[in-house]
């Protein structure tokens, strides 16, 4: 028997948060056919962002990473929470991270890459997907980070 996506987050010490609530007019995730679309989540843990401020200024490269890695539990929430359960996805098709960053920091892929190692080591092959890492000047709450996540479903 296959192990499932969330017994691989167990075995990382991780687990699917509740979905956190939206701060605006929007939900979490919808789902178009056999697609799942998740709004831009925030690095939310128990109610509160990790960090806030620009990567390269307040926040480290490392916060960042680590603030990605939530966004992207966040976003598994988002999913789980529309589909059931995390086995039902096939293929993690995209990915979009947007880094609140200060205007000389240029490693917004090595942050978004909190993200795709997460999904890899959660969907292994499925969880290889199409990218993009965007720096913006910021984002809600000063959070340093947003990501959101397109799947494939059985």
């Amino acid at each position: 028997m296959s192990v499932t996506p969330e017994e691989r987050l167990a075995e990382l010490g991780l687990s699917v948060p509740q979905v956190a609530a939206p701060v605006a007019a929007y939900v979490p995730a919808v789902r178009d056919g056999d697609h799942v679309l998740t709004s831009g989540q925030l690095p939310m843990r128990e109610g509160s962002l990790l960090a806030t401020g620009k990567v390269g200024g307040e926040v480290s490269l490392e916060t960042a990473v680590e603030c990605a890695r939530q966004c992207a539990l966040n976003a598994l929430a988002a999913i789980r929470a529309e589909v059931g359960e995390l086995s039902a996805v096939t293929r993690v098709v995209k990915v979009v991270a947007f880094v609140a960053s200060t205007s000389d920091f240029t490693a917004q892929p090595q942050v978004a890459n909190g993200v795709s190692e997460l999904l890899g080591e959660v969907f292994g092959e499925a969880g290889v997907h199409a990218r993009s890492a965007v720096g913006v000047p910021v984002l809600p709450l000063d959070a340093p980070v947003e990501v959101e996540l397109t799947v494939s479903l059985a």
